[in-house]
C-alpha cells in the first residue's frame, strides 16, 4: 500500500478519534450512534497508523507529501 495521508490529515483524525472515543465512554452519546462513532474511531485510528486510506484512491485525493 502506498501512502496517501499527509501528517495533517493523519493527526486530525487522531484528535477525531479521541472526540468520538470521549463521547462514547463519557455516556454523552448513547444507543446506535454511540456504536457508530466508536466504529469511525476505530477506522480513524487504524488508517493513521498505515498511513493510507481506502476511499482517497476511489476520490482522486492524496495528501501525503511526497516527491
Amino acid at each position: 500500500m502506498k501512502k496517501n495521508m499527509g501528517t495533517a490529515d493523519r493527526g486530525i483524525r487522531v484528535i477525531l478519534a479521541a472526540v468520538f472515543a470521549y463521547l462514547y465512554f463519557s455516556g454523552t452519546v448513547t444507543g446506535t450512534v454511540s456504536y457508530v462513532l466508536l466504529a469511525f474511531a476505530a477506522v480513524f485510528v487504524l488508517t493513521s497508523l498505515v498511513g493510507f486510506c481506502p476511499l482517497y484512491p476511489l476520490l482522486g485525493i492524496n495528501t501525503c507529501k511526497t516527491k
